[in-house]
């Protein structure tokens, strides 16, 4: 009996996935910290307002954005183990560097303590430099913070290449995936908690040095398969089952070299990816404006990120986006299975349902009246709507254009879509500091002061799908993918 008979498999590869979960899951919580915290503990710090705050979150949406174009070379110059140490160091660094703010601005302007620094009276030109200096030094850490976390997802799913065959690849970048919508779960639970009884700044520092310790630990537990002692014959040959399969290996190589190549200028040439553009940049901002200004949102209505309801509420809304949003993939699938559709059109029809999902956002200021679970509820609609709506647009790049190009085109889109981030978390903070100092002088639908500035925000949440699927239907109104 052959020694690949008797010894059992071993499945240390899903000790692996397993670890790309967990690096996912500090990601999101990195990058929560701030949302759950400024609006309720680090202002009363700093006096910062609404547009002070914006200029931070819009700051990181657009280096995040242009980052994440070169993450992927890093990850392939630097290699999978030292690449993914280098970028969760980087963004825990990040995070922990957030905590020495304060210290850094009353050592620069001369303030002796947190009290005497809450104490400034608000207008003066002191609280002036407090605000200015710390948004500059959140900022920075801000930079750092996305440097990182860029990294994450390149160095993840070359390492699910690395230690899964292509039949269990996808199965296996859903688990670790899955860690972002944990890390919305969790964060709503943990953070405000830290917050309020250790102070802001341990939130920082404990969230951001949990990356430290999975780095840490990666440092011992990675290596390639091959070379893994972990990794036993059996498990290494399952690994490597694709190589088995010479043949198809060679007709795919043959298909990569008649497929069409396009370079990064001719990729602008096309319908398709302004579609894709146009996908990315209406939408992509909404997504972000729910994630950064949530907690803010509900704190405006009376129930602070450090009290239980408001805890409850975020944590609602990000079960209602994770659970609804699963399902997002399935749509396209039956239109295509069961009516025989092209995946492209199947594609986009399902996104054209997704994208009514949001116009429930009109109706959650209005409705937040009458109790804060409304908002809650109709949000989680909107976010799960746009999570379905984004997996089906990435998917409109493999329908229509050659592989050759798919990293170019989301790439692209990526871009696109940080710049609208830029524009609606910006403008989403210049706006609520604008309507609350007129008050009741500032109306829009029946709405006065700060609420009707959230008021705008949402109407612009509620039609962008929509106007979005409209253009790029008009762009591309039928399956056309890119023959040159």
């Amino acid at each position: 009996m052959s020694t690949l008979q008797t010894n059992k498999m071993t499945n240390y590869r899903w000790v692996i996935c397993a670890m790309l979960f967990l690096a996912t899951t500090v990601n999101y919580m990195d990058r929560q910290v701030l949302s759950l915290t400024w609006k309720d503990f680090i202002a009363v710090d700093f006096h910062w307002d609404d547009n002070d705050y914006g200029t931070i979150t819009s700051t990181f949406s657009i280096f995040y954005a242009f980052i994440s174009l070169f993450a992927g070379k890093f990850i392939d110059w630097m290699g999978t183990k030292k690449g993914y140490i280098w970028a969760i160091i980087i963004w825990s660094l990040g995070a922990c560097l957030h905590a020495a703010c304060g210290l850094i601005t009353m050592k620069c302007l001369g303030i002796a303590s947190i009290t005497d620094l809450q104490a400034v009276e608000v207008g003066s030109k002191l609280a002036l430099q407090v605000s200015t200096l710390s948004v500059w030094l959140f900022l920075a850490c801000r930079i750092i913070l996305a440097t990182g976390e860029s990294g994450n997802f390149p160095a993840a799913i070359k390492v699910t290449a690395e230690y899964f065959p292509k039949k269990d690849r996808a199965y296996a970048t859903s688990i670790f995936n899955a860690g972002a919508s944990v890390g919305a779960l969790a964060a709503p639970l943990t953070i405000p908690v830290l917050a309020d009884s250790m102070g802001w700044e341990m939130a920082f520092i404990i969230i951001g040095a949990i990356g430290f310790v999975w780095a840490g630990m990666w440092m011992f537990m990675y290596s390639a398969p091959s070379k893994n002692k972990h990794v036993n014959q059996a498990e290494l040959l399952y690994i490597e089952s694709d190589k088995d399969t010479a043949e198809v290996v060679k007709q795919e190589e043959t298909k990569d070299e008649n497929e069409v190549k396009l370079s990064f200028i001719e990729c602008f040439q096309y319908r398709q990816t302004w579609a894709f553009i146009v996908g990315k940049f209406m939408t992509d901002g909404v997504w972000w404006f729910f994630l950064f200004w949530a907690p803010a949102y509900f704190s405006e209505l009376g129930y602070p990120s450090n009290s239980f309801i408001g805890q409850m509420l975020v944590f609602v809304l990000y079960l209602i986006v994770t659970v609804l949003s699963i399902y997002g993939g399935y749509l396209p699938k039956l239109f295509v299975e069961k009516m025989g559709m092209n995946p492209y059109a199947g594609r986009m029809r399902a996104m054209l349902i997704f994208a009514f999902f949001p116009i429930f956002a009109m109706f959650a200021q209005p409705l937040a009246e009458l109790s804060p679970w409304w908002p809650c509820i109709i949000i989680g609609l909107a976010g799960a709507g746009h999570q379905a709506w984004s997996a089906n647009l990435y998917s409109t790049i493999g329908d229509m254009f050659p592989k050759s190009a798919i990293a170019s085109i989301t790439g692209i889109g990526t871009m696109f879509g940080g710049l609208c981030s830029y524009i609606i978390s910006k403008s989403a903070g210049m706006l609520f500091t604008y309507a609350g100092e007129q008050g009741a002088a500032f109306t829009f639908f029946g709405a006065e002061g700060k609420p009707a500035g959230y008021m705008i925000i949402f109407c612009y949440c509620a039609v962008a799908y929509l106007i979005g699927w409209i253009i790029m239907k008009t762009l591309v109104p039928k399956y056309k993918p890119i023959t040159k």
